[in-house]
């Protein structure tokens, strides 16, 4: 059965990172979903589509989201094209929220795979700041949220750390996957 891989961590984990390594590793089996963002299009690292306000909540409205959520003064939405590709039988790996974790896991109960992208607190730190995205304020915040994040992680989440280079995390991507590709979700749905 093929499997929607749900990605979560913490904002500057290196969730845009890894899933642009993926890309570019060119899994057979895997696609990448884009996200529709109420941001622009070169804000961040993120391969999304920019969509104005308006435009989001008129296509949530038309049903053409299979999931959408609104957090940091955004809306985040995953199409539902990624229902056509599960029923092609290609796994599909998304930039999930952990807040809204229960919206996927409702929708794709056993085919739902969650991901949890950890990282240290001194390199995220590091990271955060690296990216000049958001101020000190803004970056003290992000700290306090990924320090919750870390002590409430998904029971069912398989965790992958991403504190050294990214072609290690994409290695450990990758053997996570393929060691998960045969249990048999419903066991824990």
């Amino acid at each position: 059965m093929a499997r929607l891989i749900y990605l979560m961590g913490a904002s500057g984990a290196g969730k845009d990172c890894l899933l642009s390594a993926l890309r570019a590793a060119k899994p057979a089996h895997i696609i990448v979903a884009h996200r529709y963002i109420t941001r622009e299009a070169h804000a961040g690292a993120e391969n999304h589509i920019a969509l104005s306000e308006q435009e989001f909540l008129q296509r949530a409205a038309q049903g053409l989201f299979a999931l959408h959520w609104q957090a940091h003064q955004q809306y985040y939405g995953v199409g539902i094209e990624i229902d056509l590709w599960l029923q092609y039988g290609l796994d599909v790996i998304v930039n999930g929220s952990r807040a809204y974790l229960p919206m996927a896991e409702l929708r794709y109960h056993g085919q739902l795979l969650p991901v949890c992208l950890t990282v240290s607190p001194a390199i995220l730190a590091q990271r955060l700041q690296q990216r000049g995205r958001e101020n000190s304020e803004q970056i003290s915040e992000r700290l306090h949220r990924a320090q919750h994040y870390q002590q409430q992680l998904p029971v069912d989440c398989l965790q992958l750390c991403n504190d050294g280079a990214l072609h290690h995390t994409l290695a450990q991507l990758q053997r996570l996957l393929a060691m998960n590709s045969t249990v048999d979700r419903d066991i824990k749905g």
